[in-house]
């Protein structure tokens, strides 16, 4: 199976992202990986690497969609950029199971929906990162801002694509939540009082509401979301992470003393960065869409690139899609 790689999107691209490809092929095998983008430039960072395998294509696409793009205008103009490109790769080979990403995501979940279309009977596809957890189990929260505005059928889909998607990295029986100010039942709006009793009735490991405090605790392996809420969620506790680690390392430095203590708890401090730190944690995938798409933070760096490359090959094999398909037509 091939994985098709957007060589030209992110911040840290093409170097980055081409030496992340060859880090994932360095550590897999049976891989085989499609980079997309300017030949001549991937050719020139492939040799600086001093690596060659015939399991690594490279497909020429001279030009990028950037940040300044409007995404619907840029998917269907831009027709030799390397997310373009990419999707035509990946929709017109059979043995391209996969896409991966760092580039704009509006033009990444554009691209997905125009040029590869919804899974039957998906309502909506979702955007879902997995987070880590206190207990390192890790949570996905879906939909975290493809969907702004959502029906309670919507919610319901996505708590099934989440279901299936854990279960594709091996969690038997996920537990499935679904976001709101309270735990209780009868709390929310109307549509999320009926998102509730959609989930309760479905089937699924349903373990009722979830309060955006405990998304991080571990408790459960899914959190159900409409895209505005699970956003604002989202950006809350990245910018909450980034505010505390900032501080922490501020106050270290602040003193002689704090500089002792500091280095007695050097390496505690450093596990627990790294514990959190989603670059290791790999791309957030877009799920309701015929085949796997992973985005990739912005400014993912090779580690974070080769690790999400490994997911959409692990997904792959494990068949998402065809899972994800005969669970939404049950």
């Amino acid at each position: 199976m091939k994985i098709v790689v957007d060589a030209f999107g992110g911040d840290y691209a093409p170097q980055e992202i081409v030496a992340g490809a060859v880090k994932a092929l360095q550590a897999n095998e049976k891989l085989e990986v499609v980079l997309v983008g300017d030949k001549d430039r991937i050719t020139e960072i492939l040799q600086s690497l001093v690596f060659v395998s015939d399991r690594l294509e490279i497909v020429h696409a001279p030009d990028v969609v950037t940040m300044e793009d409007i995404p619907t205008v840029a998917i269907r103009t831009k027709k030799t950029s390397s997310i373009v490109v990419a999707y035509d790769y990946l929709k017109n080979n059979d043995d391209a199971t996969a896409l991966v990403s760092a580039g704009s995501t509006g033009a990444t979940l554009t691209g997905a929906v125009l040029k590869l279309g919804r899974i039957p009977n998906i309502s909506r596809p979702a955007l879902a990162p997995v987070l880590p957890t206190v207990n390192d189990r890790g949570v996905m929260l879906l939909d975290c801002g493809a969907n702004a505005d959502c029906k309670a059928e919507n919610l319901l889909h996505f708590g099934v694509m989440g279901n299936e998607y854990m279960k594709a990295l091996g969690i038997k029986n996920p537990r499935i939540a679904l976001l709101n100010i309270g735990t209780e039942e009868e709390k929310g709006s109307e549509m999320i009082k009926e998102a509730h009793q959609l989930l309760k009735n479905s089937g699924l490991n349903f373990v009722g509401n979830i309060e955006a405090r405990d998304i991080m605790r571990g408790n459960v392996d899914v959190v159900v979301s409409d895209g505005f809420s699970g956003n604002i969620a989202l950006k809350t506790i990245e910018g909450v992470a980034e505010i505390l680690f900032g501080e922490l390392k501020d106050t270290v430095k602040s003193s002689f003393k704090a500089k002792i203590g500091g280095l007695f708890l050097k390496n505690s401090l450093k596990n627990i960065k790294n514990k959190y730190d989603y670059q290791k944690l790999g791309g957030a995938p877009l799920l309701g869409v015929s085949k796997i798409v992973l985005k990739c933070h912005g400014n993912s760096k090779a580690d974070s690139i080769a690790k999400t490359i490994e997911q959409a090959y692990t997904l792959s094999k494990n068949k998402l899609i065809q899972k994800v398909s005969e669970a939404v037509a049950k």
